[in-house]
C-alpha cells in the first residue's frame, strides 16, 4: 500500500510515517505544504491520501475538493482530531472515502486504510452517533419538505396564480384588476389559500411561496 500523508504538524507527520513504515506500509511522501501535497498526489498517484483537516494554508476540505476534481477515483481519507459534525458531513459530501481520528489505535488505522483502498468508506466508530443524528435530521427535513409540497398541491391553478401575486406584494384590488375579477372573488381565493396552507396571514403565505420557489416553478411550467 502506497500512502501520501499531508499534514502541517511535523512531529505527527514524522511519527506516523515511522509507525506505518514499521508495519510495511510504503509512505511515498509526507508533506506539510498543501500545494506540494496536491502536486505529489498528481505525480506519485498514491493508493490512498491521508489528509489533515486543519491546516494554515488551505483547509482540509479545500484540499479534498482540489484532489477530487483532479483524481476522481483516488482514495482519500481525512485523518484529524476534529469530531465536529459539520466537518464529518462536509468531508463525506465532498468525496472523502474515510474520516479517521488521530487518536485511533495503529492497528485500527491500518485496517481502516486497507478497507478504504479496497473501495469501502470508513468512519471512526466514535463518529457513528454523529452520522446517525445527521441522517435523522435529513429524513425529518425531507418529510417536512414533502409535507409542504403536499400543501401546495391542494391549491387550484387560480389560487397558485393569486399566491404568486401575493408574493409580489400586490393588494387584493390590484390582483382583482390584473386578473379581471372582483375584489370579493380575490378575498375568497385568499381565504382558501390561507386555509389550505394552514397559515393566518397573507404575509406567511407569501413567505412560504418564496421559500419553496412555487412561483418560479409555475413560470417554468407555464412556458412549456
Amino acid at each position: 500500500m502506497r500512502v501520501l500523508l499531508i499534514d502541517d504538524h511535523a512531529l505527527f507527520r514524522i511519527g506516523l510515517r515511522e509507525l506505518l513504515e514499521r508495519r510495511d506500509i510504503d509512505v511515498i511522501d509526507a508533506v506539510g505544504d498543501c500545494e506540494e501535497g496536491i502536486r505529489k498526489a498528481r505525480e506519485l498517484n498514491p493508493d490512498v491520501v491521508l489528509l489533515d483537516m486543519r491546516m494554515p494554508q488551505m483547509s482540509g476540505i479545500s484540499v479534498l475538493k482540489k484532489l477530487r476534481s483532479e483524481h476522481a477515483g483516488m482514495p482519500i481519507a481525512m485523518l484529524t482530531t476534529s469530531q465536529d459534525e459539520q466537518d464529518v458531513i462536509d468531508s463525506l459530501q465532498f468525496g472523502a472515502n474515510g474520516y479517521l481520528l488521530k487518536d485511533m489505535e495503529p492497528d485500527e488505522l491500518i485496517a481502516s486504510l486497507r478497507e478504504i483502498v479496497s473501495g469501502r468508506t470508513v468512519v471512526s466508530r466514535e463518529l457513528t452517533g454523529i452520522l446517525a443524528r445527521a441522517a435523522i435530521r435529513q429524513e425529518e427535513g425531507e418529510a417536512e419538505e414533502e409535507q409542504e409540497q403536499d400543501l401546495f398541491s391542494d391549491l387550484t391553478p387560480r389560487e397558485r396564480e393569486i399566491l404568486c401575486l401575493l408574493a409580489e406584494g400586490q393588494s387584493n384590488k390590484v390582483i382583482a384588476r390584473n386578473l379581471g375579477i372582483s375584489d370579493g372573488t380575490v378575498k375568497l381565493h385568499v381565504k382558501a389559500i390561507l386555509r389550505k396552507l394552514d397559515v393566518h396571514s397573507r404575509v406567511e403565505a407569501a413567505v412560504m411561496a418564496v421559500e419553496n420557489r412555487i412561483c418560479q416553478r409555475q413560470e417554468l411550467h407555464g412556458s412549456d
